[in-house]
């Protein structure tokens, strides 16, 4: 029993003015869509939070003939100069962080803490990083030849911070952009769009078009897109690389995966513990890069999960806007019913399921967190991404082994390993087949650092330098 309990910390929605509706941003302008309009609605409450815009084919032309005309004028700037509206932006992020914060959990769900202490200060650091690098392309060693027209089609778990990650580089090197927010949080690439204005930034240089996939498909199907950069699901990104064969177009994929955190018997045990939380709760486990497969040296197994449930039960599940709360809500009732229906899967093929005691709130979508023990490879909870805040515990003896186990997956997107032994972080690093491998940490993403995956989790990279490669013609 704590002696003393949490009070509420709400953080204020007065900051953030949700219109009743929003239009597409085409040109430097707000317009009205020819689709038909859907809501979007709060996670947590389920209450509507606007009406938008839905972009037809032809809206969609619209905005790559925008981009089409000011690519002329943009890529011709000199680096210094497009570098200046990159810092703009970036300072202008950062003087709304709180309006941004509180917008992000409002539309996607995830605790206030995450959107004020991670994601809005990342997005920043992108726009400040990629603005280095406009008046240095010469050096990277990828040519300064912009390519054109970018249509970027981002996910719903890391809204704000995924549009950053495509468009910094794209502006930084003279392209012009048409992006497409995920029809379930589209309100923080709106509000973006008016950061753009209040940046001055040439109209036409970023559009950002909403709606659902037929929208999606518009951008990455256009004759006059140049380059197609997407993140979001497996499935989704072979229709794209199927759709884009043949065409010329430049493509990057950053795809599902099913990442493996690996802990050994010498490993800190409190510290690994907080790792695993962090690799699998963080963002209810909406991430693509989650350390959702854990690999536990069979000596230490009943040591490192007696721990994990204390940990787990401290865990607050709740309102997205409250200060104290470490797990929000499901992002959508679609999100929530798959997450259900593997969980269930789990438990039919014979895993063990285990939540801590926590009061989920009556209205919205929320899912407990859940380990599940005594789980084979062969289980689907081993090897399909779930997306949530689930946890597959498996063994293992030897380092070989957990080689063997960690890159038994059609995924390579991330790892993360726990030991006290340097020399076995760099053997194991060698050896897994994962595009970011962590080391007794997760979860960490610096600008400057590359990320993307092997195998189904997709190709290119993003971030650093090698995240200009994809947007010069080299």
């Amino acid at each position: 029993m704590a002696i003393f309990e949490y009070a509420p910390a709400p953080e204020s929605r007065d900051i953030v003015d949700v219109k009743p509706s929003y239009g597409l941003f085409i040109d430097g302008e707000f317009t009205d869509g020819t689709g038909t309009p859907f809501k979007t609605i709060n996670p947590a409450t389920e209450e509507t939070l606007a009406e938008v815009a839905t972009a037809s084919a032809d809206d969609v032309d619209r905005a790559v003939r925008a981009a089409r005309k000011a690519f002329g004028v943009w890529s011709a700037l000199p680096g210094a100069e497009r570098a200046k509206y990159l810092f703009r932006i970036a300072r202008i992020i950062q003087e709304r962080a709180r309006e941004l914060a509180v917008l992000e959990s409002l539309d996607n769900g995830k605790p206030i803490r995450e959107s004020r202490d991670v994601d809005v200060p990342l997005v920043a650091a992108h726009f400040f990083y990629y603005a280095g690098w406009a008046d240095k392309l010469e050096y990277a060693g990828f040519g300064t030849r912009a390519l054109g027209v970018a249509g970027q089609v981002i996910p719903w778990n890391f809204p704000l911070l995924m549009l950053a990650w495509k468009i910094a580089p794209a502006l930084a090197c003279g392209n012009t952009v048409v992006l497409k927010p995920a029809e379930t949080t589209p309100l923080t690439a709106l509000l973006f769009a008016d950061i753009c204005r209040q940046a001055d930034l040439p109209a036409g240089v970023v559009n950002i078009v909403t709606g659902a996939g037929e929208s999606g498909a518009a951008v990455v199907g256009h004759p006059d897109v140049d380059k197609v950069a997407f993140t979001g699901s497996t499935e989704v990104g072979r229709v794209i690389a199927r759709a884009v064969a043949g065409t010329g177009k430049k493509l990057t994929l950053e795809l599902g995966g099913k990442a493996a955190n690996i802990v050994f018997a010498d490993a800190a045990i409190d510290q690994a513990v907080e790792g695993i939380v962090n690799g699998i709760f963080f963002n209810q486990g909406h991430v693509c890069c989650a350390g959702s497969r854990l690999l536990v040296q069979e000596s230490v197994q009943e040591e490192l999960l007696v721990a994990l449930k204390r940990r787990l039960a401290r865990l607050r599940v709740g309102d997205p806007l409250d200060k104290n709360t470490d797990v929000g809500a499901i992002n959508s009732a679609e999100q929530l019913a798959k997450i259900r229906q593997l969980s269930q899967i789990g438990e039919s093929e014979g895993a063990e399921r285990w939540s801590p005691v926590c009061e989920l709130p009556e209205r919205g979508f929320w899912f407990p967190p859940t380990i599940f023990t005594g789980v084979a490879q062969s289980h689907t909870i081993a090897r399909d991404e779930i997306f949530g805040p689930v946890l597959s515990v498996l063994t293992f003896r030897t380092p070989a082994e957990a080689v063997e186990k960690a890159n038994n997956t059609p995924y390579g997107l991330s790892a993360g390993i726990w030991t006290e032994k340097g020399s076995r972080i760099l053997w194991m690093a060698d050896k897994l087949r994962a595009g970011v491998v962590w080391a007794n940490t997760f979860n960490k993403f610096d600008p400057t650092s590359p990320f993307g995956g092997y195998k189904e989790s997709g190709y290119g990279r993003e971030g650093g330098l090698h995240g200009l490669e994809a947007y010069l013609d080299v």
